[in-house]
């Protein structure tokens, strides 16, 4: 059941057997989907691996780590209608993308599907299908699923055009909460975003994550998010509420000295949503 209408796309660094695993995983799927990888500086041995065990797909090398900037980098280069995001320690599950793409094509006002999270190797739910699955933002009775305010870039299928005329992902965010910035641009662009349970992807997470750094990052990432495109009173709030709840190490410490740093270019990019988003 070859399925043309989806390309894949992954970012990595540094995790070549994760990789290899999901390119396995990714070339036995019935939809037999293009699959573009962006290799962010690797000095794994990651390009020559992918060459020799994967020559069909197409290897993207920028020569330094891009962050997410990588998948916009990959992008560019689709020429299908749909891009499905996963990351090196993930993989669709066979008939995903085509059930991802059935939805975008039956629903022309949707601008994203969300897939449900298994974790690897137990098989179990990620905990964030429940908050996905349970979502309070409103919704229009057309909706096949949930409306979503945000996406999980790894489990997620986008309409190409969309991404595109968005901005793809902010180049300053890097990783960590990325998607929040995307997800609100394209539902100011009149898109919808939404979760299909019928739809699974596997995350396999991998051992060298550093989850210290990434979760700075998603603090850092979330205020500056909230100042660029919330209007004051909200991101006042937020800013405090965050301030509260975050725990009190250094990685806190350390989001909120560089989301304060970059406020500069943060005001001269700032862009409040319309009151709807």
């Amino acid at each position: 059941m070859t399925d043309a209408r989806t390309t894949v796309v992954v970012i990595t660094h540094n995790r070549c057997p994760e990789l290899l695993r999901t390119l396995d995983r990714l070339a036995e799927l019935p939809e037999r989907p293009a699959v573009i990888v962006t290799d962010n500086g690797s000095t794994d041995g990651t390009a020559a691996a992918v060459a020799r065990h994967h020559p069909g797909v197409r290897l993207l090398s920028p020569g330094r780590n891009l962050g997410a900037v990588g998948r916009n980098l990959a992008v560019r280069q689709v020429t299908t209608p749909y891009v499905a995001f996963c990351d090196d320690d993930s993989w669709w599950a066979p008939g995903s993308l085509s059930g991802a793409a059935d939805l975008l094509d039956r629903y022309p006002a949707v601008g994203s599907v969300t897939a449900r999270i298994l974790v690897e190797p137990e098989g179990a739910e990620d905990p964030i299908v429940e908050e996905l699955r349970d979502s309070p933002v409103p919704r229009p009775d057309w909706l096949p699923g949930p409306a979503l305010g945000s996406f999980l870039a790894a489990a997620t299928v986008l309409r190409t055009d969309a991404f595109r005329a968005a901005g793809g992902f902010h180049p300053r965010l890097w990783l960590g909460g990325e998607e929040e910035l995307l997800a609100a641009d394209l539902a100011a662009n009149g898109w919808w975003l939404t979760y299909a349970e019928q739809l699974t992807i596997h995350h396999h997470p991998s051992g060298t994550r550093d989850s210290t750094v990434r979760r700075s990052h998603g603090i850092r990432n979330t205020l500056w998010f909230t100042w660029l495109r919330r209007p004051v009173g909200p991101a006042l709030r937020r800013t405090l509420h965050l301030a509260r709840t975050v725990p009190r190490d250094t990685a806190s410490l350390r989001a909120f000295a560089e989301a304060t740093a970059a406020l500069p270019w943060v005001l001269r990019e700032r862009r409040v949503l319309p009151p709807e988003v």
